[in-house]
């Protein structure tokens, strides 16, 4: 591990704090850990912070087919190399930074500064073990330490459980010096304690299969306690519309809206699960995805599968193949390694939600950077809806607390906060548009229609097939968060019968990923897994593709 190295960030400066004895007489002009303000250290952990979450999400997005997932195999697609960015940012920025803050807020009583370092670092520890299962923890901070061990990941789980603890503490204490930037919830510490009972019960429902009894009882004290975010109160990231100096538009905006077309594929199967499978469009289609052409293309120059037989598994099994429809919804299927032809201005692209791209109104037109709300997008990290997914899973799955009438009524809650709060987010900056397309009446009772379908459709499954709705919901409304969508497959293999890779052997799918390159390459007591096929330690489901691919 890196010695404390800080960096800050505030507007276009970048200001580099060192906590390392120097043998020399310091510069008067260089921060110092005695001089940094802890209000730029805290922005900088939360700019950073944002960045963990879109990054890791990705790889959650490509797994559980949100976005489309290149390379044939597995193998191909999750190296080692390929997670040194998430390392560095969790370890060197993040976690250090925090000790760093802690440092110099403790002894000022800075106690909403540190409330919300310790909320933010416990989603982190949470991820750092729900993707790579032991890592270094307890000695990874240490400036004498270069070659931490790892940590129990259950212990990790518990020391992101305490920080959680503490964190909400440190919101509800009387007295508190400074008054912290907040970019998530501009200062409403209240909905600071409701966003980490939030996730309590996210880490909670991970554990319910290594400890099903503190899992449920812990999940009932906080339902009965009943302080979760609710809608208004959502824990999302925003962006800006500025393109350079820095570029503060949404990430995936950047990258779809560039002069030179959509630079990412959607995936096949998640739009055809938007558009086709249930005989209607989902109402939040229109805003999830933006289509650059309205009808199919022809040219198998342009869309190479065109010309091509769609493989045996895929015509056994029904699969759609190349494209979703008959409605220029162009994307790719899964794990597919295919050259990339001159097709930016086919592909569709992400809409207004969550990336602060276009709303599709028929306009068929190409995308650009000044496009619909110019990059002014979303993180959803946790929102009103997963809660009450997460609570529909809980009821149906736990045996102890088993209801499936509760099951079935939060996940109509759950579809309901999804449904509102797209629109609600998209209107904020396109509502000529789209109230010109689409009136609200007409939008709510295309909702109120879909949520009766799903609800049919759990009525008549037999009480074992019951959860693939829930899950299946809960991976439609999570569009933009890769981390709980992976969470979720792993945690209970739904949404399953998910489209399988092109070839017919197509590698294992990850439970849990190779420790990064640098991380070996730096620690002498690091130790790489023999395979990806390894669990996440509250992964005790079956081994293997016959769970989850």
């Amino acid at each position: 591990m890196k010695r404390r190295i800080y960096s800050l960030f505030i507007a276009l400066s970048l200001l580099v704090v060192s906590a390392c004895d120097l043998d020399l007489q310091d510069d008067p002009n260089a921060v110092t850990a005695a001089t940094a303000d802890p209000n730029l250290v805290l922005n900088r952990i939360q700019v950073d912070f944002a960045a963990f979450f879109n990054t890791t999400g990705n790889n959650g997005m490509r797994l559980t087919r949100m976005l489309n997932q290149g390379s044939n195999l597995y193998e191909q697609a999750y190296v080692p190399v390929n997670f040194n960015g998430i390392w560095t940012n969790a370890y060197a920025n993040i976690l250090n930074d925090i000790k760093f803050l802690e440092g110099r807020a403790e002894p000022a009583n800075f106690r909403r500064h540190l409330g919300i370092a310790r909320t933010l670092r416990a989603y982190v520890l949470m991820t750092l073990v729900d993707y790579f299962n032991a890592v270094p923890y307890s000695a990874a901070l240490d400036p004498n330490e270069f070659n931490p061990g790892y940590d129990d990941p259950a212990a990790i789980y518990a020391a992101a459980l305490a920080d959680l603890a503490q964190a909400k503490q440190d919101f509800t204490v009387a007295v508190s010096a400074g008054a912290p930037t907040d970019f998530f919830y501009n200062g409403n510490y209240g909905n600071w304690v409701k966003l980490v009972n939030t996730l309590q019960l996210k880490l909670q429902l991970n554990r319910k299969l290594v400890d099903a009894a503190g899992s449920a009882s812990a999940i009932t004290a906080l339902v009965a306690e009943n302080n979760f975010i609710q809608p208004g109160q959502e824990f999302v990231f925003r962006y800006g519309t500025n393109l350079t100096d820095p570029d503060s538009r949404h990430p995936r905006f950047a990258t779809d809206y560039t002069p030179s077309g959509a630079g990412d594929y959607q995936s096949t199967w998640f739009m055809w699960h938007m558009t086709e499978e249930k005989g209607f469009d989902d109402p939040r289609a229109r805003f999830y995805f933006y289509r650059q052409v309205l009808v199919n293309p022809t040219d198998p120059d342009a869309l190479r599968c065109l010309g091509e037989i769609a493989p045996g598994h895929y015509l056994a099994n029904g699969f759609p193949f190349c494209l979703p429809g008959e409605r220029g919804y162009w994307g790719r299927d899964h794990l597919n390694a295919e050259g990339i032809p001159p097709d930016g201005f086919g592909r569709t692209a992400w809409g207004v939600y969550p990336a602060g791209g276009r709303f599709d109104n028929n306009a068929g037109q190409n995308v650009s950077p000044t496009a619909g709300a110019a990059g002014a997008g979303i993180q959803p990290i946790m929102l009103p809806a997963f809660v009450d997914f997460m609570l529909a899973e809980a009821y149906q799955t736990i045996p102890s607390i088993k209801d499936t009438g509760k099951a079935k009524e939060f996940m109509g809650t759950g579809m309901k906060k999804s449904f509102d709060f797209v629109r609600a987010f998209s209107i904020a900056s396109q509502a000529g548009t789209i109230n010109a397309f689409e009136a609200l009446a007409t939008y709510n009772s295309r909702v109120d229609n879909y949520i009766a379908y799903v609800n049919d459709e759990f009525d008549a499954a037999p009480d074992g097939r019951k959860m693939y709705f829930i899950g299946r919901e809960y991976w439609l409304a999570l569009y933009g968060n890769g981390n709980e969508s992976y969470n979720l497959y792993r945690r209970t293999g739904q949404p399953d019968g998910m489209q399988p890779g092109l070839l017919a052997n197509f590698g294992d799918f990850p439970r849990s990923f190779f420790y990064p390159n640098n991380h070996l390459v730096t620690n002498n007591r690091a130790v790489q897994k023999g395979s990806q096929r390894e669990r996440v330690f509250w992964d005790t489901n079956p081994e293997g593709n016959d769970w989850v691919y």
